[in-house]
Parts: C-alpha cells; structure tokens; sequence
C-alpha cells in the first residue's frame, strides 16, 4: 500500500477505533502527537492502538518502551507498519 493511502487509513481506523467522532482524518497531521498536547490521547488510548496494530496489520507489541517509539505520530506508525506489518 503506498504511504499516503496507509496514513489515510490509519487516521481513519484511529478515529473509528478510538471513538473520535468530532474528528475527521483531515483534523489529524502526519506529525501531529498523538498524546500530550497533540491529539490527546491518553494510555487507554494507547492500548487500543496496540489492538488496533496487532488486528489490522498483525503486528505485536508487547515492550512499553517499544510501543512508546512506535507510537508517536500517524508518520511513525505508517513507517513501522510499512516494516514490520503483515504484507
């Protein structure tokens, strides 16, 4: 899948996921925070990102400190999913 589509699609699977319904994929940037003053999530949040990845694109996350580098903006998940997701 090409990179923009795939962050589309992330943006759009995190909202719905997430349950953001006063946001839309465009309301997200590429490198926007996902947590703290960025978008605002918070660790709840965080492992529904993790269920998120493991049902979507079969990837497992199972170190904090990994999932914190992984799951910084929409542009590090897109990266990490394009290298370690299910082709």
């Amino acid at each position: 899948m090409e990179t923009t589509a795939l962050k589309e699609q992330l943006k759009s699977q995190i909202i719905h996921f997430l349950n953001l319904t006063d946001l839309t994929p465009a309301d997200i940037k590429d490198d926007e925070p996902l947590f703290g003053d960025g978008l605002g999530l918070d660790s709840i949040d965080s492992l529904e990102l993790v269920v998120l990845l493991k049902r979507e694109y079969g990837i497992t996350i199972q170190d904090p400190r990994e999932g914190r580098k992984i799951l910084v903006d929409v542009n590090t998940l897109a990266d990490y999913i394009e290298k370690h997701g299910k082709k």
